[in-house]
């Protein structure tokens, strides 16, 4: 299967984006292991990352009803926490499917349990590095078991019971630190992690709104041991997704567009820091606060975008929107350079490598670094057909090429879309892009 994607004349409208994955993962583990109450969780994200964690949820004994949600509105989640120590041993292997996310994060989650489980995922998942996580947890006293010396999906927690430890993070990443505390929500001992940078926050957000005894000193993480309270969360619309449509309304000719109900968390936003940068035309209207997260309407306009560089601790904040970027800085002014980006290449595909082989068919000048990209810019992105790679921010990023594009352009396999935006090619055909 493949769609055609060509140039509108306009790009005009309203579009709501949907629930925020990063804290649709986190309501619903967090909640699950609350204390027995009742937590709704409202415009839970429609993907299947997210699916792939609440299901694993419901494996290990926990109680959670689903209702599906309108056409601008995420769905609705019942969870019914059971407590830290209220999970049940899995008659079946757990799968993750494509959700690096569910799997990190479940991952410190099994570590201290008192029975014997094993998670998996698909073909891609199996490739991703899982030893950033075993090993710390390793050293916490869970009995882990993986592939290639224990750094690759399938893993086998033997359970045990798991000490607190003082940790400096190899990486700035939300999913190790995120793995350690829920590991240390049960340990024996304070859990001590060092970042060398700032990453996303949502999980020291939602601990903290629920009563962790969490504290936040520079960029270390101190952690007690502690129990959780049951809150509702109503997630922010997911920024991850918004930032294609920012960089269509920016890149195309005559476009206007408002993306309603972002969540803006400054530990995501880099993508909007990255337009500004770039000069485009990005405003942030009716900005406030919900449950505990920023929250904004964003408008962007048709821009004259230059290029820019991209390095240091600017990157965690916006690794995932990389690859759309990639469309901005193909046809900005001037080159755009991209550093310290070396987590893409153990992402769902290599996105270093598959941006830039898509740029050059496309006639853009650009070359792959170690850790990044350069861009030549001031481009004109040609017509042709791509392949997704199986990488559903790859598979539209393309989509949004085709909107900005010279010719139309043709994507292989864009169902990957779904595993975090199943109504994006819907919105794109709405736009009047879509062509087959």
């Amino acid at each position: 299967m493949s769609v055609t994607i060509a140039r509108p004349h306009s790009l005009r409208g309203e579009i709501v984006s949907p629930g925020d994955k990063s804290v649709s993962h986190r309501a619903v583990i967090f909640n699950a292991l609350s204390k027995t109450n009742t937590a709704q969780i409202t415009n839970f994200s429609p993907g299947a990352d997210c699916s792939s964690t609440q299901q694993i949820m419901q494996y290990l004994g926990v109680e959670i009803t689903r209702k599906p949600g309108g056409r601008l509105a995420g769905d609705t989640l019942t969870v019914k926490g059971v407590g830290l120590e209220g999970l049940t041993e899995p008659t079946d292997i757990l799968d993750a499917g494509n959700s690096g996310t569910t799997t990190r994060l479940m991952a410190g989650i099994l570590a201290g349990q008192n029975f014997l489980s094993v998670l998996t995922g698909d073909q891609s998942l199996k490739t991703r590095p899982m030893g950033r996580v075993v090993n710390p947890l390793t050293t916490m006293g869970a009995e882990i078991s993986a592939r290639a010396n224990n750094t690759l999906a399938p893993l086998v927690f033997h359970g045990g019971s798991l000490q607190g430890i003082n940790y400096n993070m190899p990486v700035a990443s939300a999913q190790l630190k995120s793995c350690l505390l829920l590991a240390g929500l049960r340990a024996d001992g304070i859990t001590n992690l060092s970042q060398p940078a700032e990453s996303r926050d949502h999980t020291e957000r939602m601990l903290s709104a629920m009563g962790a005894n969490l504290k936040k000193e520079g960029l270390d993480l101190i952690l007690q041991p502690s129990e959780l309270e049951t809150i509702d969360v109503e997630v922010p619309g997911d920024i991850s997704s918004a930032a294609f449509w920012m960089i269509a309304a920016a890149c195309h000719p005559d476009a206007e567009l408002l993306i309603r109900n972002v969540g803006v968390n400054p530990t995501r936003s880099g993508i909007i820091t990255a337009l500004h940068m770039m000069k485009a035309r990005l405003e942030l209207m009716d900005e406030r606060e919900v449950a505990g997260e920023p929250v904004a309407d964003v408008l962007v306009r048709t821009s004259d975008l230059q290029g820019i560089e991209l390095s240091g601790e600017t990157v965690p904040l916006l690794i995932d929107e990389i690859p759309v970027i990639a469309v901005a800085a193909a046809v900005a002014n001037g080159e755009t350079v991209i550093k310290d980006a070396q987590e893409l290449r153990v992402k769902e595909s290599d996105r270093i490598e598959s941006s830039i082989s898509w740029l050059r068919k496309a006639g853009i000048n650009a070359e792959g670094t170690t850790d990044g990209m350069i861009i030549a810019g001031n481009e004109k992105i040609n017509g042709g057909s791509f392949q997704s790679y199986d990488d559903h921010r790859l598979a539209m990023s393309l989509g949004i090429a085709g909107l900005i594009s010279e010719h139309p352009i043709t994507i292989a396999d864009p169902d990957v879309a779904a595993i975090s935006y199943p109504g994006f090619w819907g919105t794109i055909k709405e736009l009047g892009g879509l062509v087959a």
